[in-house]
């Protein structure tokens, strides 16, 4: 079944990482999928490329439009939504804002408090290809959805919108991509627009991988997804792979009652488990919230035993204690 067959996705930042894992899923599911980055063809200096995500949404039965783009530029910016106007009558079924500029900034500034950083340098790396980039591309999609009166704008973020995770300006940018899909709900669902935000769990991505390693972490996880102050255990406990985000995104393009979602941050691990979508292996990882991940994160000998702890998700609340803290292996 080809739930999306018909439908018109635009991935941003679709080069790698979560990016690439999102379209090839909507790709999976039959979609015309736009991605967007600056490198078009990979070259030895390059992790990912817009031809390798192009092939990767084509072998997953999708249709896949490469577009060169940098989201730090307002003109190729709103060329891009002109294209796709052009290009598909005005259809836009679907937006992820993933780009996302700020992983370079976080490996410089790791370890140093916020004031010994360069502030508009470390603030403009993190938060201008990221929150400003999504509020520009939200504001062109909504041009083209809110006239159709359908469509869904998903917004990456992550628990550092509630927890410390990697530094000042990254944790304020992801509260306020969480407060950019609320607010944009509220004016956008009397167009029947649905505006979500959505945290992954821990993601095993390329640059987060070698950043790691460069910091001494030993594994890395998705700047888009971590908990504790010292990123994830370092043994791939509980991981996701990029393709289980673009299942779940996938399946929210499809489900016929997901207005009543909208304005809410939707986490994929719990999505995952209602919509029965599983990983890129066959596995359902756990919410960060759920007791499955939460005690044996914190005692790593539970982790042969993690699937007999109950899956349940603790309250909110419990969240806001703060960060796990410093893992152990």
């Amino acid at each position: 079944m080809k739930p999306l067959e018909g439908h018109i996705a635009l991935v941003t930042g679709a080069t790698r990482g979560l990016g690439k894992g999102i379209a090839t899923g909507l790709g999976e599911a039959g979609a015309v999928v736009y991605i967007t980055g600056r490198t078009l063809t990979a070259t030895a200096d390059t992790v990912g490329s817009l031809e390798e995500t192009a092939v990767a949404v084509t072998q997953a039965g999708g249709t896949a439009i490469a577009v060169q783009v940098d989201h730090g530029d307002d003109y190729q910016v709103k060329a891009l939504f002109d294209r796709i106007s052009t290009d598909q009558n005005g259809q836009l079924d679907l937006l992820v804002n993933n780009a996302y500029a700020g992983v370079s900034a976080l490996k410089a500034a790791y370890g140093k408090p916020f004031w010994e950083a360069e502030p508009a340098d470390f603030w403009d790396a993190c938060n201008a290809v990221g929150l400003r980039s999504h509020y520009l591309s939200s504001v062109y999609a909504a041009r083209l959805m809110v006239p159709r009166r359908r469509g869904l704008i998903c917004t990456l973020s992550s628990w550092g919108g509630l927890s410390y995770i990697f530094g000042v300006p990254y944790g304020v940018g992801k509260a306020a991509c969480d407060r950019l899909a609320a607010d944009m709900a509220v004016e956008l669902k009397p167009h029947q627009v649905t505006s979500l935000s959505v945290w992954p769990g821990i993601v095993g991505t390329e640059l987060m991988t070698q950043f790691a390693a460069e910091m001494g972490l030993g594994q890395a996880a998705s700047p888009g997804a971590s908990l504790g102050a010292n990123g994830p255990a370092p043994d791939h406990y509980n991981w996701e792979t990029p393709l289980l985000t673009g299942r779940v995104i996938a399946a929210l393009a499809s489900d016929r009652n997901l207005l009543r979602r909208t304005g809410q941050v939707q986490i994929v691990a719990e999505l995952a488990k209602e919509y029965g979508a599983v990983d890129a292996e066959g596995n359902r990882p756990a919410s960060l919230r759920s007791l499955r991940f939460v005690l044996p994160y914190a005692v790593p000998g539970l982790r042969p035993y993690a699937a007999l702890v109950p899956d349940l998700e603790l309250p909110w609340p419990f969240l806001l204690l703060g960060p796990l803290g410093s893992p152990k292996a």
